[in-house]
């Protein structure tokens, strides 16, 4: 069986650090938009925590992940069409 396919972890993770130390600290006082970007992120780690569990289940049934950098990423290769 082929190794599933599921992105990389680092996703998660440059997009939270961009959110919070670049995103957050731009947008100034305004409570809307802090409010929305803080909705974000929550929603962001709640995907990196799922993704964590969905790869715990498919060790324990022997399933083995690919974690790919980009949609253009397959195994060793990368397709550069």
């Amino acid at each position: 069986m082929e190794p599933i396919p599921l992105p990389s972890p680092i996703h998660y993770e440059l997009i939270l650090q961009l959110l919070e130390k670049q995103t957050m600290t731009s947008i100034g006082p305004n409570q809307d938009l802090r409010n929305q970007v803080n909705q974000l992120i929550i929603t962001l780690r709640k995907a990196a925590s799922q993704q964590k569990r969905l790869e715990e289940t498919f060790q324990s049934s022997s399933l083995l992940i690919d974690h790919r950098w980009s949609i253009n990423h397959f195994g060793d290769k990368v397709d550069c069409s």
